[in-house]
């Protein structure tokens, strides 16, 4: 199983972990089975089309999803997938 780790904000759907763990061999397929474990936590990460919303990044080891497949990006059982929400200020 892949570990996924949450941010700060979203940890409220996941019992308060920073890191859980589900499987998945592609970050669409993490997703799936985050919303299956953790209901809700689907549409912080995903706008009503299904894709990462704006001002959230994913990443499956050190890459962005965004410069490799999006959310058909593999991933393997031992990966690290983090989940970033954008940070902005003045």
């Amino acid at each position: 199983m892949a570990t996924i780790r949450i941010p700060t904000p979203l940890r409220k759907y996941t019992q308060g972990q920073e890191e859980v763990q589900v499987a998945g061999g592609t970050v669409h397929a993490v997703i799936e089975a985050l919303e299956t474990s953790y209901p809700g936590i689907r549409e912080r990460i995903c706008d009503e089309s299904g894709k990462v919303r704006r001002f959230v990044n994913v990443f499956v080891g050190d890459e962005d999803i965004r410069f490799l497949e999006n959310l058909q990006t593999p991933v393997a059982e031992r990966d690290e997938v983090s989940i970033i929400p954008a940070i902005a200020g003045g």
